[in-house]
């Protein structure tokens, strides 16, 4: 592949940003760093809450920022690890409670089939 899915985070990108909307990034920056500060939950508690959000949404940026960030705050590696685990039982316990939809649509389809 010539070019990457995911370009490199950094200096371009962020300027562009930044060029295009700064006072939206400078909210965003102030919000993200209110909601990441120590309060009723410890700055370690709340990037390992991110670490798993990152691998249930699945963004890569995030993943790696939020990992550095969780390590940075003093989260071992098998808390972070746990944390993915974690956001792996989610996204597998949210197939397996969304295949009730699935259920739901044979039975209302066998009915139907059965009625006819």
């Amino acid at each position: 592949m010539d070019h990457p899915m995911y370009p490199p985070a950094g200096g371009d990108i962020a300027h562009k940003r930044r060029e295009l909307a700064p006072e939206t990034l400078s909210a965003f920056q102030a919000f993200s760093r209110q909601v990441f500060a120590d309060g009723a939950l410890p700055k370690k508690t709340k990037q390992l809450l991110a670490v798993a959000v990152a691998h249930t949404t699945q963004c890569p940026y995030c993943i790696r920022g939020h990992t550095e960030a969780a390590l940075a705050a003093g989260a071992s590696e098998q808390e972070i690890m746990e944390a993915i685990w974690v956001a792996a039982e989610m996204r597998a316990g949210a197939a397996y409670a969304h295949s009730g939809l699935a259920i739901d649509t044979m039975m209302q389809h066998a009915h139907k089939a059965g009625a006819g």
